[in-house]
């Protein structure tokens, strides 16, 4: 008895030795088409949504995606901006990441973005799922701004976000007309992109206009500056 609960002690002090580590892709990530997005070492991919280059406040920091935020410059990071991907996706597909926040975050990760002068901001064109904590919006009447919702569009049907300073995993996924996200192993979010209720939800949102608005689901990634800090990591995505 008393080696099968040593065994069992072992193996369980080993596990974190045998963690995937942060930004990497396991053998079978890569056989089902799995791609990195974020390298854990730099911003390669990303460009200043509308601009060229990154500005200095997006840091990597312990393999994370950080913005840092120790000046504003009105409601973003001095030297921030939003980011988005180089790289534009169409189809089916699955995306993953892992968020932190601090106290007072206020962040989202924008889907279907496209970048064009007639968008001014990336929140003029991409869909866009709450990063936040949610006390910023703590005894406020409305329901689609905490961690989660669909910014003016849907609000989670559970709410699941992990304590301030713990790390969240989101995974959105498009295949045929659905939309699904589970935020922590929770589905928060499901859609039917065809329905009436959909497409109602959209026209009476900030997005009336967006190109989703029309049914064009296709675009960049990106991940907003809100003068607060953030930490992404673990960043992918693959076709469907």
């Amino acid at each position: 008895m008393k080696k099968n609960l040593l065994t069992a002690l072992l193996a369980v002090l080993a596990l974190p030795l045998f963690a995937q580590t942060p930004n990497t892709l396991t053998p079978q990530e890569k056989k089902d088409g799995w791609k990195l997005l974020f390298n854990g070492k730099d911003v390669s991919g990303w460009h200043t949504y509308g601009k060229t280059g990154i500005g200095s406040a997006w840091i990597v920091d312990n393999g994370a995606l950080k913005l840092n935020v120790p000046e504003r410059a009105g409601n973003k990071a001095k030297n921030g901006g939003d980011l988005a991907t180089d790289q534009t996706f169409t189809g089916d597909f699955e995306f993953k990441a892992d968020f932190k926040v601090e106290r007072f975050t206020n962040s989202g990760i924008f889907f279907f973005v496209t970048e064009a002068p007639q968008h001014k901001e990336i929140y003029h064109t991409g869909l866009e799922l709450q990063v936040l904590d949610n006390a910023i919006y703590e005894g406020a009447p409305e329901n689609t701004h905490r961690a989660g919702d669909f910014f003016s569009v849907a609000n989670a049907r559970i709410r699941e976000p992990k304590p301030v300073g713990e790390w969240n995993q989101i995974h959105f996924k498009l295949k045929g007309r659905v939309l699904s996200v589970y935020m922590n192993g929770y589905l928060i979010q499901e859609h039917n992109l065809d329905s009436d209720d959909w497409k109602k939800r959209i026209a009476a949102s900030n997005l009336k206009t967006a190109p989703i608005s029309k049914g064009q689901y296709a675009g960049r990634i990106g991940l907003q500056d809100w003068g607060s800090s953030v930490w992404y990591r673990n960043i992918k995505i693959r076709p469907l």
